[in-house]
């Protein structure tokens, strides 16, 4: 206990990018110009999904939950790492830092939990149409979605805690811009035990929902049907593309095959480059959104949504 109260005094310094000062400034301006449109662009769509009734459909649903996941996923971490870039001051609270820790594992977690039931509803949209009402019936989606979050918190509870019970360095020099999970011998075990639960069945899931999904449109006579089946999945399978990609690269290979500092610039990319991705793909890929976001810039989802 007198260990974590003079943690809660002394805090820890984040070094971040101080060994490249001259590059400071201009991942300022990255970090704050992707936050930006973060904002813009997830908050467009967890609008259009609201107030579109033409989008209130299981897909639109979850890519609302998608999108509010992400906005706070990068809210936890860029406003720390804007302030950290932009002067000398580069010290956080211990418990700015188990905040931060608790927040960002739980929403990542969510995240891989909720693009694994995303392949599911397309799954059954393209395998099962006849049942689709059925089996994504609004309760059901709402209890899909309960389990990601869930999930999400129960592995941060779990695995932030371990973390936070670690013996403390006397320096309290964190080599990173972010709170991250230290490599230790009790974390490997526990990581390893979360990346099979996260990073590998989820994955393993989608590519077996869209193996199906593949061999279901091949059978398809119609082209035109096929192109359209094909473009309602390839977003989704973009965004799991990109997510899983940067996670797997990042946690499930040896940390000596890469160098700290070019894990500090992957995990530059995973947490503010990637949740802008998310809406620029759906946006640009499907019609629907395209057209939702001109009638918000119109006016008129407010007069459909009072109608």
């Amino acid at each position: 206990m007198r260990r974590a109260n003079a943690s809660a005094l002394v805090g820890f310094i984040l070094l971040g990018f101080s060994d490249h000062p001259h590059l400071e400034a201009v991942l300022f301006v990255f970090v704050l110009l992707f936050y930006m449109l973060t904002l813009v662009g997830n908050l467009a769509i967890i609008l259009i999904s609201c107030l579109d009734p033409l989008l209130r459909t299981p897909m639109y649903f979850f890519l609302s939950h998608l999108s509010f996941l992400d906005l706070c996923f990068t809210t936890s971490l860029a406003p720390q790492t804007l302030a950290h870039l932009r002067g000398p001051g580069k010290t956080i609270s211990y418990g700015g830092c188990a905040l931060q820790l608790y927040t960002s594992l739980a929403l990542g977690s969510t995240e891989c939990v909720l693009l694994a039931v995303m392949a599911y509803d397309r799954y059954v949209a393209i395998c099962k149409p006849l049942h689709y009402v059925v089996h994504m019936h609004p309760r059901v989606c709402r209890q899909l979605a309960s389990v990601s979050w869930l999930s999400g918190v129960a592995n941060s509870l779990v695995h932030a805690t371990l973390t936070l019970q670690l013996p403390l360095c006397g320096n309290h020099r964190l080599d990173h811009f972010i709170c991250e999970v230290p490599d230790t011998t009790i974390n490997e075990l526990v990581l390893f035990v979360v990346s099979i639960l996260f990073l590998v069945i989820p994955p393993a899931f989608v590519l077996l929902s869209y193996g199906l999904i593949t061999r279901a449109v091949l059978r398809i006579r119609s082209a035109q049907a096929r192109h359209k089946a094909f473009s309602t999945c390839s977003s989704h399978l973009a965004v799991v593309i990109i997510f899983y990609g940067t996670i797997i690269y990042m946690y499930l290979q040896p940390r000596d095959r890469y160098s700290q500092e070019q894990g500090k610039f992957i995990s530059l990319f995973y947490t503010m480059v990637t949740p802008t991705l998310n809406p620029v793909i759906y946006t640009l890929r499907n019609k629907d959104v395209k057209e939702a976001l001109k009638k918000l810039l119109s006016g008129k989802l407010g007069s459909l949504r009072r109608h």
